[in-house]
């Protein structure tokens, strides 16, 4: 009971501070929006589209790659800003219809539909294999047309609407794919960046929090409280619950806020609220430690975004620990974030349960154990001392 009196405290004076709500309730919020905002839709492929007067089936053609699930088409009126934009980057490839495709195809002619791309851009590639899926279509549709007219009569267009009436009774194709070994491929669209601000923001700001603890040690708080009948272990109990609160708190926010505004399919349930749980426990034992190891408050929130930004690119909350060397990925191994990240993408892109990542899960509990315990034996002894 005393514990959480003192945790009822603690937390009271935490929601005084404005600077230090804004580092764990605004930022994170502000960041999530902003990133989910940039990428959102970041499972289409972008790609540009010129039309250099193709006719009817060239623009039914376009109208098809508009409304694919893969792509994100962008019309352009010029080739050569086609070409500029993809050079740059700005888009994965460019589709060139070109003039005279009707006319082509109703002589019973072959069209060569242009494909824009740089070599080395893998995104380019895998848009090329959407926008040829889609050609091969209207391909079959126009061969099967051409065929009919040359056997029974009349154009290709007579015999369209016959073709795609026949071709929308018969069921497609399905290829059933096993692969061998792990999958390793990540998250798409904001679904990887609201995980690693997840495992980023809570670790930044309970190591920042461990001001709290530095400041009751230089207020001579603990003090006043040893006074009164409370003991040190319901001290370090209730500074303990507190930040543990908090971790988890800030977690369900981004949470709440990655899944109502963009969407964010956070897995198996399950397995989601122990991983948040774990990370909460992680964060809250290293902002513990932080309070007893740092002489001021200043300190902690200098130190905090520092320590967990350096730590979090080492874990692979700023870019992917799958195309670091294999010694960096040993080393983000090392850290905490390394574990999580892993096992949110285990999660997210592979429809991960709680039995996947139980490993893992226990790799966490084990760091939360040992700065749980570092932090509370220097947490009694300061007490105590």
């Amino acid at each position: 009971m005393i514990a959480l009196v003192i945790a009822g405290a603690t937390i009271r004076r935490t929601r005084r501070d404005r600077t230090g709500l804004f580092f764990m309730i605004v930022l994170p919020v502000l960041i999530i929006v902003v990133i989910g905002s940039t990428v959102q839709g970041g499972d289409r492929f972008p790609i540009g589209v010129v039309d250099q007067g193709s006719g009817e089936f060239g623009a039914a053609l376009v109208e098809d790659l508009e409304g694919s699930d893969s792509l994100d088409v962008r019309r352009f009126d010029d080739l050569e800003a086609l070409k500029l934009a993809v050079r740059r980057s700005e888009l994965a490839a460019g589709v060139v219809v070109p003039r005279g495709l009707d006319e082509q195809v109703r002589a019973g002619g072959s069209v060569a539909v242009g494909f824009l791309t740089q070599p080395s851009n893998t995104a380019g590639l895998a848009a090329r294999e959407a926008v040829e899926s889609i050609v091969a279509d209207h391909s079959a549709l126009l061969t099967a047309a051409s065929f009919a007219a040359d056997e029974a009569g009349g154009t290709v267009t007579d015999h369209l609407d016959q073709a795609q009436a026949a071709t929308a009774g018969v069921a497609p194709l399905t290829v059933d794919t096993t692969v061998s070994g792990e999958s390793r491929f990540l998250p798409l669209g904001f679904t990887y960046s609201a995980a690693t601000v997840l495992v980023l923001f809570v670790f930044i700001n309970a190591v920042a929090g461990g001001g709290v603890i530095v400041e009751n040690r230089r207020l001579g708080l603990y003090e006043r409280m040893l006074a009164a009948p409370v003991t040190p272990r319901a001290i370090v109990a209730g500074e303990t619950f507190t930040y543990v609160l908090i971790a988890l708190l800030q977690s369900l926010l981004v949470v709440a806020v990655g899944g109502l505004l963009f969407e964010v399919d956070w897995g198996d349930p399950l397995a989601a609220m122990a991983l948040v749980l774990i990370w909460s426990a992680v964060g809250a034992s290293a902002g513990l430690l932080a309070g007893t190891v740092l002489r001021t408050a200043e300190q902690a929130g200098a130190i905090g975004p520092i320590v967990g930004i350096a730590l979090g690119m080492l874990g692979g909350c700023m870019w992917p620990l799958e195309i670091v060397p294999p010694v960096m990925q040993t080393i983000g191994h090392l850290v905490p974030h390394g574990w999580a990240v892993d096992s949110w993408i285990e999660l997210l892109s592979r429809d991960g349960t709680i039995g996947d990542i139980a490993g893992r899960l226990v790799v966490l509990g084990g760091f939360a154990a040992v700065l749980g315990s570092l932090a509370t034996f220097r947490l009694r002894r300061q007490l105590t001392a």
